[in-house]
């Protein structure tokens, strides 16, 4: 089976989970012939990515989100007219997919939430299934465990979400837990996608706090926190851009550029972890027993911090104040049931693909054959 990738590439958890996708599927002798990684003009790919990526990468010009006037939370308005703006280059970009995937031989696209991808098979109906991946997907499932705030941005993300998917084979939901499957939707509930590393690396519990965000304005509320509490020991990971790879403001507090193997050393050793909310962090940080703060960046993240929470993984705030996570840490235990759902995730996720791919040919074949024999009988 050859797969063609196309990546969702604004923040990090969408890039892991192709990265860590298309080992698995090497694992069990099959191929991803191409990685198309749809992202924005402001961030460029980041270095663990293109270290550890088989397939070849095109990039592409793909709507995101922009940040706030204060660099932490989404500048809604501003990205609604940001991309009005920008869509006759999505356009160029849409008709750049239809033929990468015409040309790539590829017998499945995989979708990670890449919204033009959605919108290409929807326009032009490639020949070939489209099965898309994320959590985000999980939210379109029936029993899924809302928050109760802001629904009309919950709505927004749906429509958004349902645009990714047009006209796909199956979505592949990734899950904290065991959900049944929902078939009317052709969902699909399976456990997270985490790299190897995450997994396999040895942990410890040290003295400090680790911790990762997206948007460098909300070091202003770290180091807000760092100057009533300067005893505690914090490593903080951002993607500023004309940052150092390392930025030490005092004996205590360091905040470092993202690196993907620095990043696992740390939270593997850390005491507790701090986050605005990404999924695949936060479920790294489950699979190692540590606790967490999350203080999501937009809705999305809402709804991830407020599932997590109720996992029991951590707590949920507006803004970085580790004193409620150090006293979540106090009572906090590991949580097995999802170390052993976790451990599911290859024989599961590479099962279901090549399930409906092989159920997309049988299909495609029948269709050609009763084709054939009409012709022939006429």
């Amino acid at each position: 089976m050859k797969a063609l990738f196309v990546v969702q590439g604004e923040g990090h958890g969408h890039l892991t989970q192709a990265l860590t996708l298309e080992k698995m599927l090497r694992n069990h002798g099959h191929e991803v012939v191409g990685m198309l990684v749809g992202r924005s003009e402001a961030r460029d790919l980041p270095r663990f990515f293109m270290q550890r990526v088989n397939a070849p990468v095109q990039g592409f010009l793909s709507p995101n989100f922009l940040p706030s006037k204060t660099n932490q939370k989404i500048g809604l308005t501003r990205s609604i007219f940001y991309n009005i703006y920008k869509s006759p280059q999505y356009m160029a970009s849409i008709h750049f997919l239809q033929q990468q995937i015409r040309k790539s031989g590829a017998d499945v696209v995989i979708n990670f939430y890449e919204i033009l991808t959605g919108l290409t098979n929807f326009l032009f109906r490639p020949s070939i299934p489209m099965i898309c991946i994320g959590h985000q997907y999980l939210c379109l499932h029936p029993d899924y465990p809302f928050p109760v705030a802001h629904p009309k941005s919950q709505k927004l993300m749906l429509a958004f979400t349902r645009a990714t998917c047009l006209g796909a084979a199956r979505k592949l939901a990734l899950s904290f837990r065991y959900m049944p499957d929902d078939d009317r939707q052709q969902l699909s509930v399976v456990p997270p996608v985490l790299r190897d590393e995450a997994l396999d690396t040895p942990r410890h519990h040290g003295n400090y706090i680790t911790g990762y965000i997206l948007n460098a304005g909300f070091s202003e509320s770290v180091m807000q926190w760092h100057g009533k509490h300067p005893d505690i020991p914090m490593h903080f990971f951002w993607d500023k851009r004309d940052a150092a790879e390392t930025t030490r403001i005092d004996d205590t507090l360091t905040f470092h550029r993202i690196d993907d193997h620095k990043f696992l050393h740390y939270l593997a050793n850390c005491r507790a972890y701090a986050t605005t909310g990404g999924f695949e962090s936060v479920c790294e940080a489950m699979y190692m027993g540590k606790p967490v703060l999350m203080v999501p960046a937009h809705v999305e993240q809402e709804c991830n911090a407020h599932e997590a929470w109720l996992q029991g993984a951590g707590v949920v705030a507006d803004r970085f104040d580790m004193d409620g996570l150090l006293d979540f840490a106090r009572t906090h235990t590991e949580d097995i049931e999802f170390r052993m759902w976790e451990n599911e995730a290859e024989l599961m996720v590479v099962s279901r693909i090549e399930s409906i791919v092989e159920h997309y040919r049988n299909e495609h074949l029948s269709d050609t054959y009763m084709i054939d024999t009409a012709f022939s009988a006429g």
